[in-house]
């Protein structure tokens, strides 16, 4: 089965995909995550490249990519304070949405890139079957492309 026009991400309230819904003028995807700048290869001063970063992508009811709002809150040198920067951060972004709801949503493959780092939901082939990677979250979307995924 080929990926679908638009993919189907679950809401799991407490989980990797607790921060996603709809809006009054579309549908959300929001996280905190961790992430190396591309090209990164294991030093051993890694907290200090390990970067936090709050992250709302905004699309339309349609599935289309509107914008990315991604900020860089810290490092894991300083990890608490850059998780609740960025989760503090997140929530006010959140709380800005009018009429914002969580739940499921159905989106559609996109990229954007930030301080060396991707951001979006990637089409890949892995051993011969394609599914959808958000990055970086590292989060995996197949079939029966039910809103199920895997981390």
């Amino acid at each position: 089965m080929a990926v679908p026009e638009t993919i189907p991400i679950g809401y799991e309230p407490d989980y990797h995909t607790d921060t996603i819904g709809h809006w009054d003028d579309g549908q959300f995807l929001g996280s905190v995550v961790a992430a190396f700048s591309q090209g990164y290869t294991h030093t051993d001063d890694w907290l200090a490249h390990k970067r936090w970063y709050a992250v709302l992508h905004t699309f339309d009811a349609a599935g289309h990519h509107l914008g990315s709002r991604i900020e860089r809150t810290g490092t894991d040198a300083d990890h608490r304070a850059s998780v609740d920067t960025a989760q503090h951060r997140l929530n006010h972004w959140l709380d800005a949405l009018p009429g914002r709801r969580f739940g499921d949503i159905n989106i559609r493959a996109f990229r954007y890139e930030f301080d060396d780092v991707l951001f979006g939901l990637v089409i890949e082939t892995f051993e011969g079957d394609e599914h959808a990677e958000l990055y970086p979250n590292n989060i995996g979307f197949y079939e029966p492309w039910d809103g199920s995924y895997d981390t």
